[in-house]
């Protein structure tokens, strides 16, 4: 691969860490609302009810704990493995290759990685739709954060830990604004995806956010230098 020029501010980038959900595809095919539903019937089904109070409790965790997932691992002892295997079973036909990613992820110099509060199993499905199964060098996910999600800074020290990432020389990118926090106090380069995901939202923080983008192919092109 010829060598790429990367901007001066981020020349010393040689670790490339990217959220799944709602940053790697367009927040607008709406897939994550297939898992919503599908963690709303699994507090229901858990509880035995409503599917209103399913709603409630299950963003009650959310907001509480960072994941539905936590939430009831936390208040009623849920196996990870049985309540991430039902959520995930979803439909992934919505999800269609993005070849403007695709090509800037290969032209990007250094190591790739995805950094999801979903588990590696989703997480590859959702790769393969989106023509990235082999784009990446590693992969952290909520098995091997000890079950205690982003934005827990432990989620983080993990993540470089076990990949060995120097977060100095690192950028994290995400749609959810306060996912970049722990990364930012951690030294790295941080770029907050406003794609108009729900899970942006109003918490952004503007001093933890280094560069701002509404679609993350996009950006890379335009730090890789190729035309518009």
């Amino acid at each position: 691969m010829p060598s790429v020029a990367l901007p001066a501010e981020l020349a010393h980038v040689e670790a490339w860490v990217f959220d799944l959900d709602n940053s790697l595809y367009p927040h607008t095919t709406d897939l994550f609302a297939l898992v919503d539903v599908r963690m709303r019937d699994y507090v229901c089904r858990l509880l035995d009810c409503s599917p209103e109070e399913g709603h409630r409790i299950q963003k009650g965790f959310f907001h509480k704990h960072g994941t539905t997932l936590s939430g009831l691992m936390a208040e009623h002892g849920v196996d990870p493995h049985d309540f991430l295997s039902y959520v995930h079973d979803i439909d992934m036909a919505r999800l269609t290759a993005d070849p403007d990613l695709v090509a800037a992820l290969d032209r990007l110099p250094g190591r790739k990685f995805v950094f999801t509060n979903g588990d590696e199993s989703y997480a590859r499905r959702v790769l393969d739709r989106i023509g990235l199964a082999n784009a990446f060098d590693g992969m952290h996910d909520i098995h091997t954060m000890d079950y205690v999600p982003k934005p827990d800074p432990s989620a983080y020290a993990k993540l470089c830990a076990r990949l060995d990432i120097d977060p100095a020389k690192a950028m994290f990118a995400d749609d959810m604004a306060r996912n970049l926090v722990p990364a930012k106090a951690l030294g790295m380069v941080t770029i907050w995806v406003d794609n108009g995901s729900e899970q942006a939202g109003h918490t952004h923080v503007p001093d933890h956010i280094d560069y701002r983008t509404t679609d993350i192919a996009r950006w890379l092109h335009e730090i890789l230098g190729d035309p518009a």
